[in-house]
């Protein structure tokens, strides 16, 4: 959802509109197009809806899927109706895959031989750093994080703001743990922003915005991952978790589950 926002309130600042003209979006819980939208940003969530209610998806020309590389179930079943939709109901549809890091060719022959047109970008150098704990910690089990583990990636904030320049931006796996991250961090001589997908729309727009005014500290969840650009950042402490979906084959139920994070992920955040 702050993705979301955030990419209609980019395109609508381009165009020097506020959403809602040209440039709308919608996420759950908030609607903001008006009778002049020719562009609707949405949730995977939000258009799989849409094509359960209007599979003809009647009104819409093209559909771009951005960060195509993203593999979760909503992502996966937008993917297939759209390809079902183009295929039986509406073959003028035209499906754009977008993405810095995914199998272009493999995307080019689902969508039908369609072309790759690659734009290319500037990369600079990333300097990694290993701070492991001074001590081991107690791996992640269901929803719980140690709190040793909290303490130290706390600590390696205060030890980044002490050591090198410009804002830090902080990943961690959930709500709870920026919370008492957060806590700990008390005192600091920078601001403290917390970033996940239940934050006030102000505080996304501020993290978003930039500061001109000292040094801040974003505590995020994977959220700002791949879809967000958090201007400012010159330093990323990872502290190596994710939370993310999990069957319970026993119960049959699916539920949120913390994990280490993959090396991709690792990377991803590290860009």
């Amino acid at each position: 959802r702050i993705a979301a926002r955030a990419a209609a309130r980019r395109m609508a600042w381009l165009l020097g509109e506020q959403p809602g003209g040209r440039i709308g979006f919608t996420v759950r819980g908030e609607r903001v197009v008006g009778r002049d939208t020719v562009v609707e940003v949405v949730t995977t969530g939000v258009l799989l809806q849409r094509l359960q209610r209007d599979q003809e998806l009647a009104g819409v020309d093209v559909v771009i899927i951005d960060e195509c590389h993203e593999r979760h179930l909503d992502a996966d079943t937008v993917a297939a109706f759209l390809l079902d939709v183009r295929e039986a109901i509406r073959p003028d549809l035209r499906l754009v895959a977008a993405s810095a890091t995914t199998d272009a060719e493999g995307w080019a022959r689902l969508l039908g031989d369609a072309p790759v047109i690659e734009a290319e970008g500037v990369s600079y150098p990333v300097e990694v750093v290993w701070a492991p704990p001074a001590r081991p910690v107690k791996p992640p089990h269901g929803m719980r994080v140690d709190p040793a583990l909290l303490t130290h990636v706390a600590a390696t904030v205060r030890r980044a703001l002490t050591e090198r320049e410009g804002d830090v931006l902080c990943f961690l796996p959930g709500v709870g743990e920026i919370a008492r991250v957060a806590g700990r961090l008390a005192g600091v001589d920078a601001e403290v922003l917390q970033v996940h997908g239940r934050a006030p729309a102000a505080v996304q727009d501020a993290v978003l915005a930039g500061s001109s005014e000292g040094r801040r500290v974003v505590l995020a969840t994977s959220v700002a991952e791949s879809s967000l650009t958090v201007p400012g950042v010159r330093v990323v402490v990872d502290s190596g978790l994710a939370r993310e979906p999990r069957t319970d084959h026993a119960r049959g139920l699916s539920a949120l589950t913390t994990v280490r994070a993959s090396q991709a992920a690792g990377r991803q955040r590290a860009g």
